[in-house]
């Protein structure tokens, strides 16, 4: 059986050991012979950008693919591109997200701006292993380079906020990028507001991102620094494609996406009721903040496409992950940073200072392990766990969920990483601590 290509979040690897010209030049072609008609393609900052991207638009146009280069661009920028004009069949993001500078991936986008069903994956990874005809010479596709895109994504952002009442605020916030793909859309963003910027590691230098791509606390150290001796109203932090966003309060304090997306739920939820869905993987926090806003939660396994699937059959409100990816309908099915921005700007100019905002939730406590698991030990490490939690509630839309009285563990594969990852929620930090260790031991001395 062929091996499966595509992760949670596209094909990854590192550059020239697993994601090679090879593989993009026949990935471009599986591609092309797919999706067929215009085809965009976009890319983040990464040094080996150009290289990937080339070779996948080689394979596209040798499949008969006209290719419309958009340069480098958000992930959600391409994806709103790709909704919003008719003429483009799909589209190919070029980037590897939160992952080290030396991988690299290939995201496949749909007709409709969402990204590529499990099916349409399937199907592309079927023509992989096939030898692919080329097109005749004279049926070969072109490439386009189109400008402007990053602004059509801009102004679609600012048109779906209240922008009058940003613009009147005065705010200051402090900004970093990561040196990643939205360098130029999010100040862009934030001069149309009238938002004060102070930058850091906005630069198109991903081959060197100034942090860790991953938006954690300990990565933002230097946002939290900064934004807290200017004074700012919000510290902003993207990771490398900028289809995430997490903040920093107005005390210097950072604020997991959990929170953020309870909070951004309860400010949506006071003027439309209705569904949020959200992975298993979410604080219960987020589930007590939109019950207690009169709404309703729906779970699903972890994966934004699968958040955006659900959200679009059962008419949501609003979705995200815990991440800091979250999902506005009124713009797109995507995990969408740009409009995560706006949106926090607009809830902190209606309803206070986010540090005040979120002083009321109720504390949770989360601990992350992440164990190394070889891809064909993963399946066997959650039998092992379901053996050894006997007597406790299982949940297995994702990986292993065991939900206990006081909190749940959270056991799962990654989709993009030969990882295993453990959450461990409580109320209690020390359960949540104790339950954390316990679990990593159990998965560790099952891989030993």
């Amino acid at each position: 059986m062929p091996e499966r290509l595509f992760g949670t979040n596209g094909v990854r690897g590192v550059v020239n050991e697993d994601m090679t010209s090879d593989l993009a030049l026949q990935m471009g072609k599986a591609i092309g012979t797919v999706m067929g008609g215009a085809l965009a393609i976009a890319t983040d900052t990464r040094a080996t950008a150009d290289m990937i991207k080339t070779a996948v638009s080689s394979g596209m146009m040798s499949a008969g693919v006209n290719v419309l280069d958009l340069g480098v661009l958000p992930t959600p920028a391409i994806q709103y591109y790709v909704k919003t004009h008719d003429n483009v069949k799909g589209g190919v993001m070029i980037t590897a997200s939160h992952n080290p500078p030396e991988f690299n991936g290939i995201k496949c986008i749909s007709f409709d701006g969402t990204e590529a069903s499990r099916k349409e994956e399937e199907e592309i990874e079927a023509h992989y292993y096939k030898d692919i005809p080329c097109a005749p010479w004279d049926s070969v596709g072109d490439m386009d380079r189109i400008r402007g895109a990053g602004e059509e994504y801009v102004d679609a952002i600012v048109s779906k906020v209240d922008a009058e009442s940003i613009r009147k605020a005065g705010l200051k916030v402090c900004l970093d990028c990561a040196n990643g793909a939205a360098y130029e859309t999010t100040p862009l963003l934030l001069k149309k507001l009238n938002v004060k910027a102070v930058t850091v590691n906005c630069n198109p230098q991903g081959g060197s991102p100034g942090r860790p791509s991953e938006p954690t606390e300990e990565n933002l150290r230097d946002l939290i620094s900064l934004t807290r001796s200017t004074q700012s109203d919000l510290g902003i932090a993207h990771d490398g494609d900028a289809d995430r966003c997490v903040f920093v309060a107005n005390d210097g304090s950072f604020v997991s996406g959990d929170k953020s997306l309870a909070l951004l739920s309860k400010y949506i939820l006071s003027k439309n009721k209705g569904l949020v869905v959200t992975p298993v993987s979410s604080s219960a926090l987020v589930e007590e903040i939109v019950k207690g806003s009169g709404g309703e939660i729906e779970y699903t396994a972890v994966g934004s496409p699968i958040v955006a699937r659900k959200m679009i059959a059962t008419g949501a409100v609003f979705g995200g992950e815990e991440n800091g990816g979250l999902i506005f309908p009124e713009q797109q099915y995507c995990r969408d940073g740009g409009m995560t921005v706006a949106k926090m700007l607009e809830c902190i100019v209606k309803e206070g200072p986010l540090r005040d905002q979120i002083s009321g939730f109720p504390v949770y406590y989360t601990v992350k392990k992440k164990i190394e698991c070889p891809n064909d030990m993963k399946k066997h490490v959650l039998e092992h766990i379901a053996n050894e939690s006997t007597g406790a509630t299982i949940d297995r839309t994702d990986g292993m969920k065991v939900v206990f009285d006081e909190g749940w563990i959270l056991a799962r594969p990654s989709g993009t990483e030969p990882i295993f990852r453990i959450f461990s929620e409580s109320k209690d930090e020390e359960v949540a601590k104790k339950r954390a260790e316990k679990y990593e031991a159990l998965v560790r001395e099952y891989l030993n």
